[in-house]
């Protein structure tokens, strides 16, 4: 089957003693994990293990439900499955949890003690037999398969729940160590290919409470593992000590920042939790820590200490019945009484028809005389991509003021004698010609003044582009993306435009002359050349990364025109 007409589909495949995976797959935009911005398709693995009794694993979100359910029953008999699993629960799931009942009303869920709050709260008034496990419980299913579970808990997914069957050695890894990514391969086999989306993924949902995945990965380290089964990507096998290894080193990354900002937050629906998790990762590509309070789940003293250690905090909350939730009112009675008013505040949130409670944070916190880092965002119902956008976008511009206020910023070297000033000098005098590269994906379009470029390949012909971590382009410049290289001609209208700073959401081409390019990206009209790129590669470079892009066509706009080029009389800042 050609994969462009592959839409949805399920792959059923034996991988241990009694125990197949269950990949429901899509090529298409993803269905969920709104706040997860490549466009790469995804899997969403469940596991079905036959013992003398017959356990299910993860089923999937609503997006597969239907496709799931044909191929589950092609299989086994839903009557016959003893106990279903969860991972987490959320509204997505539900769906696919409440189809199931109905084929199998016998089922037992077997879930972490919020997980079965939440389980309570989606079934209502319907009885349904639950089974709340902390940790230390065990489940003997025969065949020698006596499954343990491990709590991991998050403040995205506070009832977090891996779990490990030592008759294979396969550890069901939930949200840990997943990967948005499509494809027929079921194991990591080569798996430096799928290293940048893993990394993506870590930076996008699990940097954000960085704190809670070391905690979760001491807690696994004590198991005996074959591979890692995750929730999402290729299952964990060749490069199991790799990835383990890279997520410490990742969350001490984000654990050893130098400034951080405490974000709390209560969501109803998940929407609220969608705009926590874009605004903390424009925060955390920035450079600033993040230490994540999902409220709900929290305790006053665990808010206290975060709000002490913090340079800033972020509030978000939902709208119920006009009010905000009591859990953020007493986290805002906190945050007043512990703050010191010279800390970046944020407010954000979601709601249905009213945003009572974001006007009530916003009024406190300014009476109170805080500062603030971006203007509230108020968000109607469930959040789209642009929106999603302009969260990250003022994640960034509040990790920006924060380094700023705290002067983390590396200085400038002074012009002198020194050998550090002499090298930075000497780094300097690299220039490269002034461009300004131009992305569009969907409904985003986004630029970036550039003067780091060069020419890296004959054959085929391609180049590099070095994207500051913090640029809101970056996310837009992974393989596969496609991007214009408009080469600046001299002079200073084009370049003056693009060396503002942007507000979050505004419109990087207002008053430009634009067409678009036959990759859908934006051609500067008045560029000296512009040249369309695919992305191939990226290289994490210390606070930028290196991508690598082949030219696919392109054309120069003014033959008489000399390239733009940027002197610099320092190498340690543009």
């Amino acid at each position: 089957m050609i994969q462009a007409i592959k839409k949805r589909d399920v792959q059923v495949l034996p991988i241990g003693l009694d125990t197949v995976v269950m990949r429901s797959r899509t090529w298409d935009r993803l269905k969920f994990e709104i706040e997860y911005a490549l466009q790469r398709g995804t899997t969403a693995n469940s596991y079905l293990i036959q013992g003398e009794k017959n356990v299910l694993i993860d089923p999937p979100g609503e997006s597969f439900t239907e496709i799931f359910l044909t191929a589950l029953q092609r299989y086994i008999d839903p009557k016959s499955i003893d106990y279903v699993i969860l991972g987490h629960v959320n509204p997505n799931r539900a769906a696919s949890l409440k189809a199931l009942i109905e084929l199998a009303p016998q089922i037992t869920f077997v879930c972490s003690n919020p997980g079965a709050i939440a389980l309570r709260s989606a079934f209502s008034e319907q009885q349904i037999n639950i089974l709340v496990v902390k940790g230390e419980e065990a489940l003997d299913i025969g065949k020698g398969h006596h499954l343990e579970f491990i709590t991991t808990p998050s403040p995205r997914w506070p009832d977090q729940l891996c779990t490990y069957d030592p008759q294979t050695k396969i550890l069901f890894t939930d949200k840990l160590f997943g990967a948005h990514i499509c494809g027929d391969q079921v194991f990591d086999e080569g798996w430096t290919i799928f290293q940048e989306d893993r990394r993506y993924y870590f930076d996008c949902l699990m940097a954000p409470h960085a704190r809670q995945v070391e905690t979760a990965l001491d807690k696994l380290a004590e198991f005996n593992v074959k591979f890692y089964a995750t929730g999402h990507g290729p299952l964990v096998l060749y490069s199991l000590t790799d990835l383990t290894k890279s997520y410490r080193e990742w969350s001490q990354q984000q654990k050893n920042q130098e400034a951080t900002v405490a974000l709390l937050y209560a969501s109803a629906y998940g929407n609220t939790a969608a705009l926590a998790q874009a605004i903390a990762h424009g925060v955390t590509k920035s450079g600033v820590s993040v230490e994540t309070i999902n409220c709900e789940f929290s305790e006053p003293t665990e808010i206290q200490a975060a709000i002490e250690k913090a340079d800033g905090f972020i509030i978000g909350s939902p709208t119920l019945g006009g009010h905000a939730p009591t859990q953020i009112q007493t986290a805002l009675g906190i945050v007043l009484s512990t703050a010191a008013k010279t800390k970046l505040a944020g407010v954000f949130g979601s709601f249905g028809w009213s945003g009572e409670a974001i006007d009530l944070l916003e009024g406190k916190l300014k009476d109170a005389g805080y500062r603030f880092g971006f203007e509230p965002i108020r968000v109607k119902f469930k959040p789209d991509d642009t929106t999603l956008q302009y969260c990250e976008e003022a994640g960034t511009d509040f990790a920006q003021t924060l380094k700023k206020s705290k002067k983390v910023r590396p200085l400038r070297q002074p012009v002198g004698d020194s050998q550090a000033a002499r090298t930075e000098q000497a780094v300097g005098r690299i220039i490269g010609s002034l461009c300004v590269v131009t992305t569009k994906k969907g409904d985003l379009k986004s630029a970036m003044l550039a003067s780091w470029v060069s020419q890296a390949t004959f054959n085929p012909p391609g180049l590099t582009v070095a994207v500051a971590k913090d640029r809101a382009i970056e996310t837009m410049t992974h393989i596969g993306d496609k991007f214009v290289l408009n080469i600046l001609a001299e002079g200073r209208q084009i370049r003056k435009h693009f060396m503002k700073s942007f507000a979050p959401g505004e419109d990087r081409f207002a008053n430009v002359e634009t067409e678009e390019a036959k990759n859908g990206c934006p051609i500067l009209t008045g560029a000296l050349a512009y040249i369309e790129c695919t992305v191939q590669n990226r290289m994490e470079c210390g606070d930028h990364w290196l991508v690598y892009a082949t030219a696919d066509e392109g054309k120069v706009l003014q033959a008489d025109g000399v390239t733009a080029v940027h002197h610099r009389k320092s190498g340690s800042y543009y």
